[in-house]
């Protein structure tokens, strides 16, 4: 298995972006790194623990995004290097810190790598955290390659140090998924000691209490301001912002990111090299004043090529229009004139158009081979596949008890959801049982609302799911505030004993940590009952205990009640491969379309391991999906599909 830590400095390695953004904290020195699992930033934790104890580092998995920050700043006011990382939308659970840690400042070099996912390809939104940068005033870089973002993001703790402020690193889905050719510089030998030096005055960057007072605010925000202005300075002769192109161009492209690789091959398919010149900015906020008034100066078209808001346009045209006279008129292009779009990400077809357009060049079309291909497959069909539960998926089980029992109740009782692999919850998967679906946590907090609102003549019952790892993240304060105010809410906690949708990262309901190492492990069911909750604890694969227990909990609906349905998922690593069951199905009992069923199995259960056979009409087990569950033997009304124990 190859690890970060392999290869000598000069050598060259095949990694992948996070991989690169891993390699580079790690010749940056970093000593501490917290982050909260989310796709597309997991890997940077995951590659900095498998080296954890070579390297001397302490990483974890941090229970939520602000936390994961707060362990990091932790470090850096004990002057070591530390890092934090996070998805887009954990910027938002962490800007509360965030907020503060900016305006007071950093000791030891301190990087926040945030990952977005421009076209929401593993997301529910296309958040876009450059704004925390420019609104919490400080530093903003961005890789334009996996070169860069090794590089970038070991100058970045140099640029922390040097300015004594946290530094943002934004990478994005194609920068963090791809892979690159990475040449390897020398790993950090630096063990520094941990020292927290309190004493001394406030107003020291080094030394005092770490504290933001009404008294020293107005003191820290011209400090902070000053490090901005420093930072553009350090920007002006950064050499991670690099020209390429002729010296007059008709078109100055301006972008950052791995929009940087959709221009470079937008030029080279359009064959216009000599007629465009190419900026690619890594340090986009503050912006470079220097470098671009030179450039601005020398150009009066403009394209700025970024993935989803305006960021980089809106503020490059506030710094043309402070240059004035000294940069002339420039026409820009970019979102605000319709060139490229300011939702999903962009791609190289997208930047090739928008050139096609301003300089008037032809797209060359495909080989026209490629192009007949296209057509014949397309002809062919695609095959309609459902968004699904895996087979053997306790929430494909859980769904099923709580839609069932939701209708038996027949008071048109309704579910607020959360985010996790259960937001499928909302599609015909997880029978459409879901009814709001918004942010981790959420769906208990409006739960909590919903369930306060029986004097207003509300009188459906009002339950949330949520999952065993967003549980800690963000349901546990919206869980004591139903509580403390008696709401009448149901809580089902799908508990599947892992971080499953982004690759069953531990939290800390389990009993190791990221690095493998022993910890204390938290009791989803004792946390609620301490809360002053009433618990009961279900097995969703046993369908008649748990809906039974459904329908008691809907019957006796009076303040907060916890339902936790307790199964391990069926592609974790401790059950990957190993079946409860051994299931088959007799062929001679299932009826098919004269069963009176209305092929319960294969139509509404819908679970990838039973399959309708056309030829036969009749329902089958396809023994390589099937994950033995057992559950489809519960639910076959004739009794046609039967269980044994698995040996």
């Amino acid at each position: 298995m190859i690890t970060i830590t392999q290869g000598r400095p000069g050598e060259s390695l095949l990694l992948q972006g996070n991989e690169a953004i891993a390699r580079g904290a790690l010749e940056a020195g970093v000593r501490v790194a917290a982050g909260y699992p989310g796709t597309p930033s997991s890997e940077i934790i995951e590659n900095l623990a498998k080296v954890a104890e070579e390297c001397d580092l302490y990483v974890e998995w941090s229970i939520n995004e602000k936390v994961a920050l707060e362990v990091a700043a932790a470090a850096s006011f004990s002057e070591l290097r530390s890092l934090a990382t996070m998805k887009q939308v954990g910027v938002n659970v962490a800007a509360d810190f965030l907020l503060h840690l900016a305006q007071y400042g950093t000791r030891g070099g301190m990087v926040l790598v945030t990952c977005e996912d421009p076209g929401a390809l593993s997301s529910s939104n296309e958040g876009d955290s450059r704004q925390y940068a420019r609104m919490m005033e400080f530093p903003l870089l961005e890789p334009g390659d996996f070169q860069d973002a090794k590089d970038l993001t070991r100058w970045a703790f140099e640029l922390s140090e040097e300015i004594h402020n946290v530094v943002m690193v934004r990478s994005v889905t194609r920068m963090s998924h791809a892979s690159g050719k990475v040449i390897l510089g020398e790993l950090s030998e630096n063990h520094p000691e941990a020292r927290f030096n309190y004493e001394g005055p406030m107003t020291g960057q080094m030394e005092g209490p770490v504290a933001t007072l009404p008294s020293n605010i107005i003191l820290m925000h011209g400090r902070q301001q000053d490090k901005l202005k420093k930072a553009a300075e350090i920007f002006d002769r950064s050499p991670f912002n690099r020209y390429t192109g002729p010296e007059h161009p008709e078109l100055l492209i301006i972008t950052s990111s791995a929009c940087h690789l959709y221009c470079k091959e937008a030029v080279h398919l359009l064959g216009i090299g000599p007629r465009v010149g190419l900026l690619k900015l890594a340090t986009t906020w503050p912006l470079p004043p220097r470098l671009l008034e030179k450039h601005l100066a020398a150009n009066d078209r403009v394209l700025v090529v970024e993935d989803l808001l305006p960021f980089l346009e809106d503020n490059i045209k506030v710094l043309a229009a402070e240059l004035g006279e000294r940069v002339g008129h420039i026409r820009f292009h970019g979102k605000k004139d319709g060139s490229l779009p300011s939702v999903h990400e962009l791609n190289p077809d997208l930047v090739a158009k928008a050139l096609s357009h301003i300089l008037d060049v032809p797209v060359p079309s495909p080989p026209e081979e490629y192009t007949r291909g296209i057509q014949e497959v397309t002809a062919m069909g695609v095959p309609p596949r459902m968004t699904t539960f895996c087979p053997g998926c306790p929430h494909r089980a859980s769904y099923w008890s709580i839609h069932n029992a939701l209708i038996m109740d027949d008071r048109k009782g309704f579910v607020c959801g959360d985010i996790g692999c259960y937001a499928m919850g909302m599609y015909p998967a997880g029978f459409e049982t879901l009814k709001t679906l918004h942010a981790m946590g959420s769906g208990t907090g409006l739960a909590s609302g919903f369930g306060k609102l029986g004097p207003f003549g509300l009188k459906q019952p009002v339950l949330s799911v949520c999952g065993d790892s967003t549980f800690f993240h963000a349901v546990m304060p919206a869980l004591a505030n139903a509580i403390h105010h008696q709401s009448d809410i149901i809580l089902v906690v799908l508990d599947n004993s892992g971080t499953a949708m982004t690759g069953f990262q531990s939290h800390p309901g389990l009993t190791l940590d990221v690095m493998g190492k022993p910890c204390h492990a938290i009791d989803i069911e004792a946390v609620c009952r301490g809360l002053g909750a009433d618990v009961k604890v279900c097995d969703p694969f046993d369908l008649d205990r748990t809906r039974a227990t459904l329908l008691d909990m809907l019957e006796h609906r009076e303040g907060v009640q916890v339902l936790i349905l307790k199964q391990i998922c069926a592609l974790s690593p401790e059950k990957k491969a190993k079946r409860l069951f051994d299931m088959s199905l007799n062929p001679e009992i299932c009826l098919g379309d004269t069963c009176g069923c209305n092929r319960l199995c294969t139509r509404s259960f819908r679970c990838p391991g039973l399959v309708w056979d056309k030829k036969e009409k009749k329902a089958r087990i396809d023994e390589v999906m099937c994950a033995g569950c057992g559950v489809c033997a519960s639910i076959c009304p004739s009794g046609a599909i039967s269980k044994k124990e698995a040996v």
